[in-house]
């Protein structure tokens, strides 16, 4: 923050001390020196212009990022020939930009610029897609699921150079054995938010030999020991964002329930973001930390598409810091989201749109399965 009053006394002073400068010179017999006041002007302590530190801060966790060849061709049309998914994106600016700390999930590996690039089953997408994530607000972006190794070590590589390029944090796979093994630490207004991301799979694929480190593999203790890690690097919070549970399964299995149980009964863990279903999932409170277990597709254009596997859900968690020092989450509002078809294909925040049947139907739908488990949730504009 600029002091205004500042470079006004400098000047003051500087004016005194050239006037005490021009006359130093004096006749003899004429006068005497005067004694030099206790306590000059310039020298009494400026005003403090501290802030007194944040107390809160938002987080906001959106869901699968998951490239088809049709996304990419209508970023082709957008760009007039060159790949731009900012418009794809454009319809949920307001509310990833607007938080303190907004995280994606990365489902695929980015390629280099000549690519090559696929869809389904081995993903491998354009580098560009990281720049549109970076525009619309997003600061970082879990990178490990079933496809984390779809384009090997090459793929996993590219894919964490095009984030850092774009200016976004990741977690969930890595370059080297340091880089695996050094927390993700994240500067939230005030706060130290440590980020995980492990998941269940590779889709039968293994790491090469020596290269254990490239994509975290979702096991309890493993994911304690990194929680546990990031918080002895100086984190308050710690986010876990997990890429488990059954694909166009609405309810969370109950392996997802006990593990979720299990780790957010662990003081290290604050709060669990889950992907992997491409449908969306319940929220729920568990020994006052939560969990999302699903939060559906962010972007997607399945060849079949299933109306459920359009819908998405943005979470968005507000955090507290208590008397006792200890930041909390203490409330929890959902966005709901839609990825229309078109032509054109875009992703629409329902809150901030005009409604018609099928933006209705989507809405309403999400919020049943939301509020399945009992979570006090709210709606911006319900």
């Amino acid at each position: 923050m600029r002091r205004p009053a500042a470079p006004a006394m400098a000047v003051a002073a500087a004016m005194a001390g050239a006037v005490l400068a021009g006359c130093s010179e004096q006749p003899a017999g004429v006068g005497a020196p005067q004694a030099e006041p206790d306590v000059l002007p310039s020298r009494q302590p400026l005003p403090s212009w501290s802030a007194p530190p944040p107390t809160t801060f938002t987080v906001v966790a959106s869901g699968d990022v998951l490239i088809h060849p049709a996304l990419t061709e209508q970023a082709l049309a957008d760009g007039g020939g060159v790949r731009d998914y900012r418009p794809l994106l454009e319809g949920v600016k307001q509310v990833v930009s607007a938080a303190d700390l907004a995280i994606c999930h990365l489902e695929v590996p980015l390629a280099g610029p000549e690519g090559p690039f696929s869809g389904w089953p081995r993903f491998s997408s354009p580098p560009e897609l990281a720049d549109a994530l970076a525009a619309v607000g997003y600061d970082a972006c879990s990178t490990a699921s079933n496809h984390t190794l779809d384009a090997g070590p090459d793929g996993v590589r590219s894919t964490l150079d095009a984030l850092d390029a774009a200016g976004i944090a990741h977690a969930g796979s890595a370059r080297s054995a340091e880089e695996a093994q050094t927390p993700r630490i994240l500067d939230v207004n005030g706060a130290k938010v440590g980020y995980l991301s492990f998941t269940f799979g590779l889709n039968g694929l293994t790491e090469p030999r020596g290269m254990p480190w490239l994509a975290n593999e979702l096991d309890q203790a493993e994911v304690l020991a990194a929680a546990q890690a990031a918080k002895q690097a100086g984190a308050d919070v710690v986010i876990a964002s997990l890429h488990w549970g059954n694909e166009f399964q609405s309810q969370p299995t109950a392996q997802q329930r006990t593990l979720a149980t299990t780790l957010l009964a662990d003081d290290a863990i604050d709060l669990i973001i889950g992907h992997h279903a491409h449908v969306v999932q319940p929220f729920e409170q568990i020994n006052g930390e939560w969990v999302a277990y699903g939060l559906g597709n962010h972007v997607a254009r399945h060849a079949e598409p299933r109306g459920t596997s359009e819908e998405g859900v943005i979470g968005r968690f507000h955090f507290a810091k208590g008397d006792d020092g200890r930041w909390r989450v203490n409330g929890v509002d959902y966005v709901p989201t839609l990825i229309e078809l078109g032509p054109p294909i875009r992703l629409v925040d329902l809150t901030a749109v005009e409604l018609d049947e099928r933006r209705t139907q989507a809405i309403q739908r999400t919020e049943r399965v939301v509020l399945s488990r009992g979570a006090a949730l709210t709606r911006p504009g319900r």
